[in-house]
């Protein structure tokens, strides 16, 4: 392998972004870093009927929030520019109309109808399904004779008639029979140009060399072959076939391969949840591919170092939400306290629990409060939860720490727990905190501990659940005596003191 490698990655902005294109993104960018080659973003934008902007912004956030940089494409540039295809399209006339004048491709004036007649005559007779080659060689007067009956044709390509075969970078030597690929459309009888068109032609102009994409194009690849040979006749692109590589499916519930529709492919469903990057890119690089020596934890920059194209599985790769999560966890306690923080601060603004620009103290107490849920926690919004009842707002009690936009209220479903004995441990809860004046979570445990287990003779579970959710609102929150010393003493008191009056 040697620097002049060129890989792509290639996405139609038609919805939201998925996993499943992210782990094609992740591939390719892993097999040109450690080869030390060139990622290229292009953006194939020629579906006019589905493609929209917003999906194209999506797919450029998406690729800068995992960290997946481009060396060429949309923002950063490059010697084979545009890189939206909606932006290529008189060279795309220019190639066709070669590929016409040398006799590769034709125009087919076949209508509609006329196509569905054909696959049902083949149908009958148990042949392979594929155009008949009608208007292969039509004359120019049969030409002229369809257009006065108001036809437009399409341009199909010219299949050669032979056995294709190839060495697949994942799969080995694969062949399809000539019968199985027959003559196809690159030209919509609109003037519309197809995949079948625009990414061959922009391969072997952008001089790319290796195609690393989803086994769902495994059988495109036939005529992606034929069309690169006849551009290099016609003297389009570098003339040298890429090699090409078809990663495994990804597979969803059911043992069916992953689509759109399922709610767990959605790229941002992880973002909007708190998966750090690190974490879904680290799982997703496991689906399909191997480190090897069992290690399952690792980083894109230590996946490039060791990529292995021959590391690839051609078996399909089951998409296991509970064990992207897992790893998502482990990457969570990865991180230092620090940054962690950081990290949270923005669900904790979304929640409306936060200001859009924190003050120093509110940023203060998230870093202090991090450490105790950082080994509880899976996602990001998760830990926003179990920190968040730190910034609500308590009537009459003056704090920085809130901002004031949603007042503090025991969760609806947890009320019932309020019962008259949580509310004699609260009671007695109440007066021994009103009485200390060294408000730490080791002064707070023994005073707790002593009050309410030797004093009055409770159980731990239940003496300190009341607590809990009086104070937090829930009976799921960071360690209560930490909790309590960072709410601070007037606050906790004064949620004890209003859970005896619900």
């Amino acid at each position: 392998m040697s620097s002049d490698i060129r890989v792509r990655f290639c996405p139609s902005p038609t919805g939201n972004p998925h996993v499943g294109m992210v782990r094609t993104a992740l591939f390719n960018w892993a097999f040109a870093r450690h080869n030390k080659a060139t990622f290229v973003f292009r953006i194939e934008d020629t579906d006019t009927a589905r493609d929209s902007e917003d999906s194209y912004n999506q797919l450029l956030d998406s690729l800068k929030w995992l960290g997946l940089t481009w060396d060429e494409g949309p923002e950063v540039g490059g010697p084979y520019g545009p890189y939206r295809q909606s932006e290529r399209m008189d060279l795309y006339r220019e190639v066709v109309e070669k590929l016409l004048a040398a006799n590769f491709a034709y125009r087919c004036f076949c209508s509609v109808e006329e196509l569905e007649e054909q696959r049902e005559i083949q149908k009958k007779a148990g042949t392979t399904p594929g155009y008949s080659g009608r208007c292969r060689d039509l004359s120019d007067a049969e030409q002229e004779a369809f257009r006065e009956q108001g036809r437009k044709p399409a341009i199909r390509f010219r299949m050669p008639g032979i056995d294709l075969t190839w060495d697949d970078l994942v799969r080995g030597e694969l062949s399809f029979a000539k019968e199985h690929v027959p003559d196809f459309v690159i030209v919509r009888a609109t003037g519309e140009p197809l995949y079948t068109l625009v990414n061959p032609v922009d391969d072997a102009l952008m001089h790319i060399t290796h195609v690393l994409r989803g086994e769902d194009l495994l059988s495109s690849t036939p005529r992606q072959i034929a069309m690169h040979n006849a551009l290099a006749q016609i003297g389009v692109g570098s003339g040298r076939l890429p090699f090409f590589g078809h990663l495994p499916y990804v597979m969803g519930e059911g043992n069916r391969k992953l689509s759109k529709r399922d709610p767990e492919s959605a790229l941002l469903m992880y973002r909007e949840e708190g998966f750090l990057p690190e974490g879904l890119l680290n799982y997703l690089a496991l689906l399909g591919w191997s480190m090897g020596d069992d290690q399952e934890f690792f980083s894109i920059q230590e996946m490039a170092e060791r990529f292995d194209i021959k590391r690839v599985s051609g078996n399909p790769a089951r998409f296991d939400l509970k064990k992207c999560t897992a790893i998502n966890g482990d990457w969570i306690r990865s991180l230092t306290p620090e940054d962690l923080s950081g990290r949270l601060i923005p669900f904790l603004v979304k929640d409306n629990l936060l200001p859009e620009i924190p003050n120093q103290t509110q940023q203060d107490l998230v870093r202090r409060a991090t450490p105790l849920v950082q080994e509880r926690m899976e996602t990001l919004r998760q830990g926003a939860a179990m920190l968040g009842f730190l910034f609500f707002q308590d009537a009459g009690v003056q704090d920085e720490a809130t901002s004031g936009t949603r007042p503090f209220e025991i969760e609806a479903s947890e009320l019932s727990q309020i019962t008259p004995e949580a509310k004699s441990i609260l009671t007695f809860a109440l007066d021994a905190l009103s009485k200390l004046d060294d408000w730490n979570h080791g002064a707070i445990e023994a005073l707790l501990r002593a009050e309410l287990l030797e004093k009055h003779g409770f159980k731990p579970k239940n003496a300190f659940g009341p607590i809990r959710l009086a104070t937090a609102g829930r009976r799921v929150s960071p360690p209560l005596f930490e909790s309590l010393e960072l709410l601070g003493k007037a606050r906790s008191l004064h949620r004890i003191e209003s859970a005896l009056n619900v």
